[in-house]
């Protein structure tokens, strides 16, 4: 288990890997994610290389995928295909916590860590976005929000 914690002001997510893509074999990755009511979130973005299953086991989330907004609150699941944009927020009062799987393995606790650098060097402001969609990149993810490279602002 590899338990990541962006804990600030502003950046207060608690990402714990169950499963990567070692204990996997590549067939997926697994983690859970802890999201505080008002944390900052990722933009809304798509990632071409694998499809993210979620199942809500605390509190609300709003998962938008492409345009349509689905309310998603503990025992319910959403899915994600390849290629979709898609963000997520936690809509109710209280922490929420949320499982993801990754299929097939290939997105790990790599870009969550990445991610955690360039939260650290902004703890009470937003962060560099040119920074943020660097990371995105490298890791597969390509970000859906004007001034985004790609995307028309």
């Amino acid at each position: 288990m590899i338990k990541l914690l962006y804990n600030s002001a502003r950046h207060a997510l608690t990402v714990t890997f169950l499963l990567d893509e070692v204990d996997t074999a590549g067939a997926a990755t697994v983690f859970e994610i802890r999201v505080p009511a008002g944390a900052f979130v990722p933009p809304p973005h798509s990632h071409d290389g694998f499809d993210e299953s979620v199942y809500v086991l605390e509190g609300e989330f709003t998962f938008v995928i492409d345009g349509v907004a689905h309310e998603l609150g503990a025992g319910e699941a959403g899915f994600v295909g390849r290629g979709q944009v898609h963000s997520f927020d936690n809509t109710g009062s209280t922490d929420g916590v949320f499982l993801s799987v990754a299929t097939p393995g290939i997105f790990g606790p790599q870009y969550f860590h990445e991610i955690a650098d360039v939260l650290a060097a902004a703890p009470d402001a937003p962060p560099d976005l040119g920074a943020l969609f660097g990371v995105m990149a490298r890791h597969g993810l390509t970000p859906a929000v004007p001034g985004a490279p790609g995307v028309a602002g």
